[in-house]
């Protein structure tokens, strides 16, 4: 099996034409594997495509669920059991001590209510889909303790093997979820408290406009620095270097800065096609293996296609033979951070509605690896999980978090609204979804298109979810809001839905009702696809994809219309090149190089570093890129000297980095991404090699719709899209997406990073779905029979 399996590895026919993304060549040899597994009641089959998509054919409903969780672990196992370690807090069973307080910090954040009704909050067959997922992912398990050579190389390297799964366990991990907004009300009191609502507007703007209002019996100040710690552990990546740092809590925060996302779909009467066309391309964190994974499930009533997270069943974004359908994050409010009164001598009760109530205890045992099991306690209040205590100023804090009630592990929902066979049938799923909140397109071919944001939305009527308030019984949720009291489109007059995380409620939106959430992503990217949008009234599928591609920025564009005169001579120089630049970031411009180390080296960190105290900065920046545009407009003699100085010192900064010659420089050298294993310091020799990846030049910037948000200090690539679909509605294998770093996790696999060149030169592959279609394009056929 390792030399057969290696053989296929080496294949050249398929490394040659993972890089070609319209082209047709003839599929390499195919490969056939048979193997025969417990629990499966009926032949069935995995087909590969040659980019790596598994093609699921199974005889009955749920067992391509089954199959689906099966295929999983064949190209993800690593990747979901430490997600489900990560997820249940069982971290240092296999990693040791250091682990012991992220997995405590993870179990205050599990799910810990009725199974009955969490099932049923996502549907009628919910618990059923699980139930076979796992036993797909178990039956590979199972098949890995009696095939080594099957294992994948990171569980040697790290000493543990796969555990076996609960059905449960899918839907009670809740933290590697997109949540909002506590750190943002935690940000909000402390800049209130030391610099006043001014410095805080400079951070966040707030859509529809609103002034936040203090609630009565809170103290900015009382809110201490680390308050949310464990929170942000909780939901924190496994950091392999050194857990006891800070660096995992630090990632987390770069994640909460990187999510966003596009989509849309345009009517008929705007395509060359007479079809609808839908796009999405979800911006998240880069990682290896991807975040995303590819399938196409087949069985009686199931033919759906597109990208999940590998370790829950079902599509989230993709397509069945009905209806299209994509996702972005839509901005609902679902976290509060409550403070509390402690009793004196008592601090593990606190006052609420004139009472003292004792924290829950929840005592729970941590199995650690080279030592005896520690026991642990977790206290929680009526609200939820208490992240942080000061028993000497008598206070306490806990978090509510809508994603720990019924129906909210993410994306899980999904199940439901892929199956939705029209607009009716989709929008009824819609009720049923809870987190994360979401913008969803949709699409049909009946030449239908529409947009519905979802979410789990609490009731705020005493305040406004801008910051922390008291525990005392004064600010409650009082319920939620059914769906219908959020927006709708279906088949609007502007002949196209898009949404891109940007504040997209109606102008007559009551938002003093429906206090939805204020806090959203800057308008640039929804800005630029309404541009294009409305000014094409012949689009088509290459359109959507030059848009997904798509390096021009808005904010770069008003920014440099907004430059004043300066003066110092080298100033000019680059005030010139801008002023004459178009704007467009391309991996080969100079002049978007010198704008980037202006703008978010030199001119917006100056500018809050101006404006407020340096103990500010730390909270302020980055400033909010509107109240940078702002500060820009006045044109004062205070900004046009900031102006003056930054220019001239981006200009040296560039010819420092990129040499004297501007004719030389290029984004590209200074933006780039480069996708590293989380073990490949571990490793050695061939599998050090086999893990390593290229890096590679990019464009744009967390402000175009190209997404490809970076770390200012170094200009390395951390977010985008790694995954990305257009669809020509009806016309179903016409349809185009990209992966990177490629479909599996095996660094041994052919699928591990086959598809990233492909991805760094925007390009895209295939996304087949007739089964005429997969088998032109089949290198791997995996045949699962029933045990006799």
């Amino acid at each position: 099996m390792v030399a057969t399996r290696r053989s296929f590895l080496r294949s050249a026919g398929i490394l040659a034409v993972a890089l070609c993304a319209a082209g047709t060549p003839p599929a390499p040899a195919e490969e056939v594997l048979t193997y025969r597994l417990a629990g499966l009641a009926k032949p069935a089959e995995i087909v590969v495509d040659r980019w790596g998509v598994p093609h699921i054919y199974a005889a009955e409903h749920y067992e391509a669920f089954f199959v689906q969780g099966f295929n999983a672990a064949r190209d993800r196992l690593w990747q979901i059991d430490l997600w489900r370690r990560r997820g249940l807090g069982q971290l240092a069973e296999v990693l040791g001590p250091d682990y012991v307080e992220q997995d405590r910090a993870t179990r205050l954040f599990l799910y810990r209510g009725d199974m009955y009704r969490e099932w049923l909050a996502y549907g009628s067959d919910a618990k059923r889909i699980a139930e076979a997922f796992v036993a797909g992912v178990n039956a590979y398990v199972d098949l890995v303790s009696s095939r080594p050579e099957l294992l994948p190389p990171e569980f040697d390297l790290l000493g543990y093997r796969p555990a076996r799964w609960q059905a449960s366990d899918v839907v009670r991990v809740r933290s590697h979820g997109l949540w909002r907004n506590v750190a943002s009300e935690v940000a909000r009191a402390q800049l209130y408290c030391r610099f006043g609502p001014e410095a805080d507007a400079a951070r966040q703007h707030l859509s529809p406009a609103w002034t936040p209002q203090v609630p009565e019996g809170l103290d900015p100040c009382e809110i201490p620095d680390g308050v949310l710690e464990l929170y942000e552990l909780a939901k924190a990546p496994v950091d392999f270097a050194d857990p006891r740092s800070a660096v995992a809590r630090a990632a987390w925060r770069e994640r909460l800065t990187s999510s966003a996302s596009n989509n849309w779909a345009v009517a008929p009467a705007r395509t060359t096609t007479g079809r609808p066309i839908l796009a999405n391309d979800p911006h998240r964190s880069h990682a290896v293996p991807s975040l995303r994974y590819i399938a196409h499930l087949v069985a009686p009533g199931l033919n759906v296609i597109g990208a999940g997270e590998p370790a829950l069943p079902g599509i989230s974004i993709g397509h069945n033979d009905r209806i299209a359908f994509g996702l972005t994050i839509f901005a609902i409010d679902q976290e509060d951070l409550y403070v509390y009164e402690t009793r004196p001598g008592a601090p593990s009760e606190y006052r609420y509605d004139g009472r003292w109530l004792p924290f829950e205890r929840v005592v729970e045992e941590i199995r650690v690896r080279g030592e005896e099991p520690r026991s642990l306690t977790l206290e929680f209040t009526r609200h939820g999980p208490v992240v942080c205590a000061d028993p000497e100023k008598r206070r306490a804090f806990a978090v509510r978090a809508g994603w720990l009630q019924p129906g909210m592990a993410p994306y899980f929902g999904s199940i439901e609204y892929m199956r939705a066979r029209n607009w009716r049938e989709f929008v009824a799923a819609l009720n049923r979804w809870g987190a994360p909140a979401e913008n969803q397109v949709y699409a049909d071919v009946d030449g239908n298109i529409g947009y519905k944001p979802a979410g789990l939305f609490p009731r705020r009527t005493t305040f406004d979810g801008l910051l922390p308030v008291p525990g005392d019984g004064r600010y409650e949720w009082e319920g939620y809001f059914d769906m219908d009291a959020l927006p709708e489109e279906y088949n609007p007059g502007r002949g196209f839905v898009a949404t891109a995380n940007a504040m997209n409620l109606p102008p007559d939106f009551p938002i003093a009702e429906r206090r939805v959430g204020f806090e959203w992503s800057e308008p640039w990217r929804h800005r630029r696809v309404f541009e294009v949008l409305g000014g094409d009234e012949s689009h088509d599928v290459e359109a959507s994809l030059r848009l997904q591609r798509d390096y021009l920025s808005v904010l770069a564009r008003e920014v440099i219309a907004g430059l004043p005169e300066v003066e110092d001579p080298t100033a000019r120089r680059a005030r010139e090149r801008l002023r004459a630049w178009d704007a467009r970031l391309e991996p080969e411009s100079g002049e978007a190089a010198l704008y980037a180390l202006w703008f978010y080296r030199h001119f917006r960190p100056g500018l809050a570093r101006e404006r407020f105290p340096e103990q500010a900065f730390a909270l302020v920046d980055p400033m909010d890129t509107r109240s940078v545009l702002a500060a820009l407009q006045e044109n004062g003699p205070q900004i046009r000297g900031l102006v003056n100085r930054t220019l001239a010192a981006a200009f040296r900064d560039a010819q420092e980095r990129m040499g004297a010659d501007p004719s030389h420089w290029a984004w590209g050298t200074l933006h780039r991404i480069a996708f590293e294993h989380p073990l490949r310091g571990r490793a050695s020799g061939e599998l050090a090699r086999q893990m390593a990846f290229s890096d590679h030049p990019r464009g744009g910037s967390g402000y175009t719709t190209n997404n490809t948000w970076f770390g200012e200090e170094d200009f390395l690539v951390r977010a985008g899209a790694s995954w990305r679909m257009v669809l020509d509605v009806g016309e179903w294998d016409h349809a185009w997406m990209t992966q990177a770093p490629g479909q599996s996790g095996d660094p041994r696999s052919p699928f591990y990073g086959n598809l990233l060149e492909l991805w760094a030169r925007d390009g895209q592959a295939p996304l087949l779905y007739s089964r005429d279609a997969v088998e032109q394009s089949a290198v791997l056929r995996i045949r699962l029979e029933p045990c006799p």
